[in-house]
């Protein structure tokens, strides 16, 4: 004969909310490790801005930056138009699937980022990103 108790029986349960606030602590730590860890090789200059947008980080790219004047610069080296060229079908040459970031000022006219966007792709780059400075929303 079998005795029961006054107690009910409570099966025993994982509590997954503690483990999500866990989780988004710790993808919130990698982030901003991460953004640490970044080395720009680009002059300084003033980027417009963009409220959508995403950061993406790749260790093996090549930063094209833009002034203010149209001048373009790699390595924070000013280049002439035919020097970005030859620098870019040899880094090419060695590795086809290279990833281009073409960076113009904010005061950079069109005309001067198109024409290097336009030798970029003459130069058979396939991956070619703009970067922009991203703003938070209000």
């Amino acid at each position: 004969m079998k005795i029961g108790t006054p107690l009910p029986h409570k099966k025993a349960r994982i509590e997954i909310i503690p483990l999500i606030d866990i989780m988004f602590f710790l993808l919130a730590s990698f982030m901003m490790v991460s953004l640490t860890m970044i080395h720009m090789q680009s002059i300084k200059m003033d980027l417009p801005t963009a409220v959508m947008g995403q950061k993406d980080f790749k260790p093996e790219i090549i930063n094209i930056d833009i002034d203010k004047t149209g001048q373009p610069y790699i390595e924070k080296e000013p280049k002439t138009l035919a020097e970005v060229y030859n620098y870019l079908t040899n880094r090419l040459a060695t590795k086809t699937n290279l990833p281009v970031y073409i960076r113009g000022d904010r005061e950079a006219t069109h005309g001067s980022v198109i024409s290097v966007l336009d030798l970029v792709r003459k130069a058979g780059v396939m991956k070619v990103s703009f970067a922009i400075n991203l703003q938070e929303k209000k």
